[in-house]
Order: structure tokens, then C-alpha cells, then sequence
């Protein structure tokens, strides 16, 4: 916790350059919102990997907890240099990863890490034993791509009240940004679970396209009222959610999706939704879930 009692901002690192850009980008994130950063890395053990509780040989363990103290020291040296006046710690765990970052997550406003490839992939696998998208106790951000200076911010909208968590933090990334909200509600004709749920029923006369922007306008209300400095583009579209927000992150500066939702975004971080989006992305993305969920 930093000096101010706020959650720091933490980044998780591993050596890879994914994980240096993670930080990087963490170490901005920390910066707008007048955070701290904690840099953290976890050395141990999986204990899923090897089917129960294992204690590695103490030799081992002395070894990767220098070499954890190395990584944070160089990360934390680099970062300094790139946000001057940011306050920074950092903490090696001598826990596996997956644990370990679901520990931190509950000390954490936003847990950050690098984009799914080589030992991070793990984490990001689908499954909610392992995944931290799905587990962590804080919004989620897996860095991948690059912001587009002047873009917006995108958030994935379903007819649910499930989206309000992200929807919430979509408009907080926007103010501190400066930038512009899009917020993007989709159907398609193959969704029978959106089309006909009960956050998605249409007023009798009423069709989908009309539906769609009623329920927009209403979930979006309030917080326009909260963030009158946030300019909201609204986009009913009739297409499924990956492709357009795979296309949307081409041009924004993060998109931001529910962990679980009704309507076009169903299943979303368990399904091919969010593994298109972790693995594909043009830019940082926010998983987000609801306080019921954690």
C-alpha cells in the first residue's frame, strides 16, 4: 500500500520483454492516476503443474530469489529513470505464479502483466483455475500492442447489469486520459442467449438496432452525468464482439470488457472472445469484474 494508503498500481515481471513493456506501461498508469507501483515477481513452484503441494530443494529456491532480486533491482532502476518522482517498490514471492499473483491482486487497484506468450501464456490459458483475469480480486490489464496517442478508450457493452463494472472504469481510464469514450454494444443473429435475454428484451414494435440503443443510452446515462469532461461515441452494431473489437483496438488507447456477461459478450474471458483479444489486441486490455464476483 503506498504512502497515502491508496492500492499501488502492480505490475507483475518476469524477465521478458512483454513483462518490460507491462512495466512501462504500469509505471504511466501509476503516474495519471497519482498512484504507487509495486513491482512484484513470483519464483516458485506451480503447485497445479505438478498435481499438489511441492517444496523445491532450498539451493534452487536461493538461486531464483537472486535471481528475482536482479530483475526487480534492473526493473525498478529503468522505471525510475523513465517517471522520474514515481513512488516505487517492489516484492519476489516465493510462490508459483498463479498464486502469487492472485495474493497480490487483492493488495492491487490494477494488476498488470505482459502480453500471453512463452510462461505467461499459462496464465491466460481459459481455464478459471489458472487464470488471473478470471480469479484476481482488481481489474486486470494484459499489455499487448501500443496505445494510440489521441485514441480512445473502447468498452464492451452487453444489456446486463454485469457491464456496469466496466463501463465504471472505462469512463475513470477515459478522464484520466483525456480521451474519448466509444462504447460498443453488438448482436448477432447466431446469439440466441443475447438476443433473447432478459437485459436484451425489446419493447413490443421495437426492433434489435432501436433495442440496442435504448439499453446503451440507459447504462450510459449516469456515468455521463459523473464525467461530464468524457466525449461518448455510442455504436449498436450488428456483429459478433470479437471481430469488432479487435478492429476498434487498431485505433484506441485500451479496451475495456467485463469478465462475465449476458447478451454479445457471454462467457467472455472463458471463451474466444477475450483469448482473441489477449493474443490479438492492437492495444492494452482491461478485463474487469464485479465486486459479486470476487
Amino acid at each position: 500500500m503506498s504512502a497515502t494508503g491508496n492500492p499501488p498500481i502492480v505490475v507483475a515481471v518476469d524477465g521478458s520483454e512483454t513483462a518490460a513493456a507491462a512495466a512501462l506501461w504500469a509505471a504511466g498508469e501509476a503516474a495519471r492516476r497519482h498512484a504507487s507501483l509495486l513491482v512484484y515477481t513470483a519464483y516458485g513452484y506451480e503447485d497445479a503443474a505438478f498435481g499438489g503441494k511441492m517444496y523445491p530443494p532450498s539451493d534452487w529456491l536461493a538461486v531464483k530469489e537472486a535471481e528475482a532480486d536482479r530483475l526487480l533491482r534492473q526493473t525498478r532502476a529503468t522505471l525510475e529513470a523513465a517517471v522520474p518522482g514515481l513512488e516505487i517498490s517492489t516484492e519476489a514471492s516465493d510462490h508459483g505464479p498463479v498464486p502469487g499473483l492472485l495474493e497480490v491482486s487483492a493488495r492491487a487497484r490494477i494488476l498488470v502483466t505482459g502480453e500471453p506468450v512463452g510462461a505467461i501464456a499459462g496464465l491466460f490459458s481459459g481455464s478459471p483455475d489458472v487464470d488471473p483475469a478470471e480469479r484476481a480480486h482488481c481489474p486486470v490489464v494484459t499489455v499487448r500492442g501500443s496505445e494510440k496517442a489521441g485514441g480512445p478508450v473502447v468498452v464492451g457493452v452487453d444489456g446486463s447489469p454485469l457491464s456496469e463494472a466496466a463501463i465504471a472504469w472505462a469512463f475513470e481510464e477515459a478522464s484520466i486520459r483525456n480521451a474519448p469514450l466509444v462504447a460498443l454494444y453488438t448482436w448477432h443473429d447466431g446469439d440466441s442467449a443475447g438476443l433473447f435475454s432478459d437485459g436484451n428484451v425489446a419493447f413490443q414494435g421495437e426492433g434489435l438496432q432501436d433495442s440496442g440503443r435504448r439499453l446503451l443510452a440507459q447504462r450510459l446515462a449516469g456515468w455521463q452525468e459523473k464525467y461530464p469532461d468524457v466525449h461518448v461515441e455510442r455504436r449498436v452494431e450488428h456483429d459478433k464482439p470479437r471481430a469488432r473489437l479487435l478492429e476498434m483496438s487498431r485505433d484506441a488507447q485500451l479496451v475495456v470488457v467485463g469478465s462475465r456477461g449476458r447478451g454479445g459478450f457471454t462467457g467472455l474471458v472463458l471463451g474466444s472472445t477475450s483469448q482473441a483479444l489477449l493474443h490479438h489486441a492492437a492495444c492494452p486490455v482491461m478485463v474487469v469484474r464485479t465486486e459479486k464476483e470476487v
